[in-house]
């Protein structure tokens, strides 16, 4: 059941976590994705699907069209509500909230291509819980990424570093991978957009009105058929705890295509 109650984590209402306000549950960010199987497999976090079947995929792009209605056509105004441009040297000012647009997602993972079911490339979407006031400890220097990280995900630290004058770009970053050796095989390569994690301007979570969660859009360019693939997505940053048992950090989901 504790992975069912991660799912629901990242719509835009409740629940809503304060650091230090108890367990370890309530400190640490967890992680949902979507699109999320039928109402009649709750328990389930298996999306299968026949590829280029209508009727087949029509469950699973409906309820990503449904969750990024909110960031569509997104407006300078929304509730009385400041909306900006930000970027790392133009974090929010106090009462502002920074924009995510779903046009910021590319290649098929976009509502014009069904989000890639449609092709061999499905798309899942990432976000992060909100908790009011957490912080992210981002990672600043290359001696500081932990032993654990991928190491595709370091590679590409380091790109991104070199491309961002010498300094790491402050994010909380990304990984997804196959959680067993036969899984890495069958995965195949994978596309992150806008960015490979959630930049970190985006938080602190401060209730505000008008506030979107960013997105991390994971295609699967190609994806082996007829079998199950076990995935795990993490997000990283020095105050992001990774536990199975209670998906901290993390999120698990299972993708088959036929």
């Amino acid at each position: 059941m504790m992975a069912v109650f991660y799912q629901t984590l990242d719509t835009n209402h409740l629940p809503k976590y304060t650091p230090g306000g108890g367990g370890s549950l309530l400190r640490n960010p967890a992680m949902g994705f979507r699109p999320l199987p039928r109402h009649e497999n709750v328990e389930s976090t298996l999306i299968w699907y026949k590829n280029g079947d209508n009727d087949n995929i029509k469950h699973w792009v409906d309820s990503l069209n449904r969750f990024i209605k909110p960031y569509e056509g997104t407006s300078d105004q929304i509730s009385g509500q400041h909306i900006t441009d930000c970027s790392e040297d133009n974090p929010p000012k106090e009462g502002e909230v920074c924009k995510f647009q779903d046009t910021w997602l590319t290649d098929r993972c976009q509502k014009g291509e069904s989000w890639g079911y449609m092709r061999e490339s499905p798309c899942i979407l990432l976000k992060l819980n909100k908790m009011i006031k957490w912080v992210p400890e981002v990672y600043e220097k290359l001696d500081e990424l932990p032993d654990a990280m991928p190491q595709s995900l370091k590679d590409h630290i380091k790109t991104s570093m070199e491309e961002n004058q010498g300094k790491i770009p402050r994010m909380i970053w990304v990984s997804c991978e196959g959680e067993n050796p036969a899984d890495q095989e069958y995965i195949g390569p994978i596309t992150y957009s806008p960015w490979q994690g959630f930049p970190a301007y985006y938080f602190p979570y401060m209730h505000n009105p008008g506030y979107l969660s960013p997105i991390v859009a994971v295609q699967f360019n190609a994806p082996a058929s007829y079998v199950l693939i076990n995935i795990e997505c993490r997000a990283w940053a020095k105050n992001i705890k990774h536990d199975r048992q209670d998906r901290l950090g993390l999120v698990h989901f299972e993708l088959m295509k036929d």
